[in-house]
């Protein structure tokens, strides 16, 4: 298993060069890149080019582009911007050899139907998926556990990425959207292995199914979370990919940045290590 860092757990309290110096000297592996603010922050001052060569010349390597967001259900206009920002991310991708793309499903006070969620959801992931195909990039899509998102539930995504059917079309598994929606247990251990790209290990606080919120995140372990379950659920089903560390708690962001990069290691090494090894520096 491999070890990766979230821009969002620093969010606030530090850049995408920061977070590359401080996860390299803390040995991770992986970074994921925050596109709609961390990225075009960092391209002000420096270049893209300078971008790859950090990762050239060091340990730390990019993982994924987060994120390509609320992808399904658009109207036409919409819908083109979307296919225009992902063209954009390819070539991003292609520059710094990242593997991945986050994709979230559209969060919305609209009802939809669930049919017409997963035929828009299926339809734009076909598409995505040759786009994607001839740079090897994979799409991750990222089921999000709050009442409001089209797509909420492992299951559901499941059954999306089954029916795209797409050696490049995977899901996210993030333990906190498992746990906020009340994700069952045995759609995952039903599951493929190999379509889970990505777990993003967090925790929460203890509230009910449908009033979490990403700020009630806590450090992996120290929450209400089941992850034995999920985590051995996911060496049973053949996951053992990356590990990648996302929070988005407001006391963390006032924080040091080093800090929270050196607790978040800490944490998540303490809860992964009990049904996984990790090659750590």
């Amino acid at each position: 298993m491999k070890l990766c860092f979230n821009q969002a757990t620093t969010l606030e309290n530090s850049n995408l060069a920061k977070d590359l110096k401080y996860c390299d000297k803390h040995g991770y592996d992986y970074i994921e890149i925050r596109t709609m603010d961390k990225l075009p922050e960092y391209l002000k001052e420096k270049s893209l080019n300078e971008l790859a060569e950090y990762f050239n010349t060091h340990r730390i390597k990019p993982l994924a582009l987060n994120a390509l967001v609320f992808f399904n259900n658009r109207d036409e206009d919409e819908y083109l911007k979307i296919i225009n920002e992902f063209k954009e991310m390819m070539d991003i991708a292609k520059s710094l050899g990242v593997k991945y793309v986050v994709a979230v499903p559209l969060v919305t006070e609209q009802k939809i139907l669930k049919q017409d969620i997963k035929k828009s959801c299926v339809k734009v992931l076909k598409e995505l998926s040759d786009i994607a195909e001839p740079y090897g990039v994979k799409i991750a899509v990222e089921f999000v556990g709050h009442p409001q998102c089209t797509v909420n539930t492992f299951g559901q995504a499941y059954d999306i990425v089954e029916t795209v059917n797409r050696e490049n079309v995977g899901l996210v598994l993030d333990c906190f959207h498992f746990h906020a929606m009340g994700s069952d247990i045995e759609d995952l251990k039903k599951a493929d292995g190999s379509k889970i790209f990505i777990l993003h290990i967090d925790d929460t606080e203890d509230f009910p199914i449908g009033f979490l919120t990403d700020e009630d995140r806590v450090w992996p372990g120290l929450g209400a979370i089941d992850l034995d379950s999920i985590l051995s659920t996911l060496k049973e089903i053949g996951f053992s990919d990356v590990v990648s560390v996302e929070l988005f708690r407001p006391e963390y962001y006032k924080m040091d940045a080093e800090e929270t990069i050196k607790i978040a290691k800490e944490t998540t090494i303490k809860v992964i290590s009990k049904h996984y090894s990790l090659q750590l520096v």
